[in-house]
């Protein structure tokens, strides 16, 4: 890469263990392969988004979710002339750590989980990708480039505190260096989570009726967006009508990243990628405008979808799911695998609770509400 504080591959810090590199591909594209082959990923497939995966087949999942977000990741970073694939990597990584039943399936296993470390799903995909994935003979995990596995981590920003245990315990092994931001290609990968879903959320509420399309005329960025539509597409058919507006809405939140990150690099006096690691605050950025629009956007959605009585209903039904498996393996660990059994300390009641939590979150949503009516019906 020719721009200064772009990550370059041929000078990453490497992998934690040593292999032989290929001549046809980069460090970053071998991270990103790697990730799509896992199991975690093809997993995300059947895990909840916003609606549980089984209630309808045109809702996004969480592995849908994150080819867009890896999408926006490829587009900004070639935009800005960073690398784009080791945004694409991270982008693609993001959400690997996520249990079943999304957020509601976390806050679930974070209070089962509090007397045993929490539990937190950026550390989880860490732990997944340097542990959980056990499929080479040389070593656990995917072992990704150090700066793939910084971007996992922080993406979100420097961590700073109590550290999550899983984190914690892989960081000891391997400095991540938790108390910096991390990379532009990094910061890349979490704005484009926040386009792809603010955008898909929209399409996803309309779709499932939890809001009308007249809600959204008074947001700012969506409602401009729909008159747009209206004026050069009169009498347009609702499914078209919604379509062209909210692709304008994406195309508007990515142009403004481009532009006001652009801005933000020129005038910020980095000249490294471990400049933009030290400056204390990102480089990658919405423009004050557009980020005023987009937190409007996020209070609509979160009052008027993700705490719609539907959705609530949906949410206080699967977490009986996973306040029901839990306890259930903490009392009869003997339910669980032969493959985890084998990994469980006598009488460690933390390890315990650590094992049952990477096994549930593994779950997809289907998986879950299968093993719940078998295990719960015979226990």
């Amino acid at each position: 890469m020719s721009v200064r504080y772009a990550c370059d591959p041929t000078s990453a810090r490497g992998r934690r263990w040593q292999e032989d590199e290929v001549p046809f591909r980069s460090c970053f594209q071998r991270d990103r392969d790697r990730i799509i082959h896992s199991s975690a990923f093809r997993r995300l497939k059947h895990k909840t988004q916003v609606f549980v995966e089984h209630e309808g087949d045109y809702y996004r999942t969480r592995l849908t979710h994150s080819i867009e977000v890896a999408q926006v990741a490829r587009t900004l970073a070639i935009a800005l002339n960073l690398n784009n694939e080791l945004a694409e990597a991270i982008a693609l990584a993001h959400d690997l750590g996520h249990p079943p039943f999304g957020h509601t399936g976390e806050d679930a296993l974070k209070q089962l989980m509090a007397p045993y470390g929490g539990f937190d799903h950026n550390a989880q995909a860490i732990k997944i990708v340097t542990r959980l994935e056990c499929h080479y003979a040389d070593f656990d995990g995917l072992n990704l480039t150090w700066e793939c596995l910084e971007g996992i981590a922080k993406h979100n920003g420097p961590i700073v505190g109590k550290l999550p245990f899983a984190l914690a315990d892989y960081n000891i092994e391997h400095d991540l260096e938790l108390n910096t931001h991390a990379s532009a290609e990094a910061q890349i990968a979490a704005l484009s989570d926040d386009i792809a879903y603010n955008n898909h959320d929209l399409h996803d509420g309309i779709r499932s009726g939890v809001f009308l399309e007249e809600e959204l005329m008074v947001l700012p960025i969506v409602g401009p967006a729909y008159a747009e539509v209206d004026e050069k597409y009169p009498n347009l058919e609702p499914s078209r009508r919604t379509h062209e507006a909210l692709r304008r809405v994406f195309a508007q939140m990515v142009s403004d990243v481009v532009l006001a990150s652009k801005s933000n690099l020129d005038t910020s006096g980095v000249q490294s990628v471990e400049d933009i690691r030290h400056l204390g605050r990102p480089v990658i950025c919405f423009s004050e405008e557009l980020l005023a629009g987009l937190q409007e956007i996020r209070k609509f959605l979160f009052y008027n979808m993700y705490r719609a009585p539907s959705v609530m209903a949906k949410r206080e039904e699967v977490s009986i799911v996973v306040n029901g498996l839990f306890p259930l393996f903490m009392e009869k660990p003997h339910l669980l695998p032969v493959d985890w059994l084998s990994n469980i300390e006598a009488n460690d009641q933390t390890y315990l609770a650590r094992s049952v939590s990477d096994y549930i979150s593994g779950m997809t949503d289907r998986f879950a509400l299968q093993e719940y009516a078998r295990l719960i019906a015979i226990y």
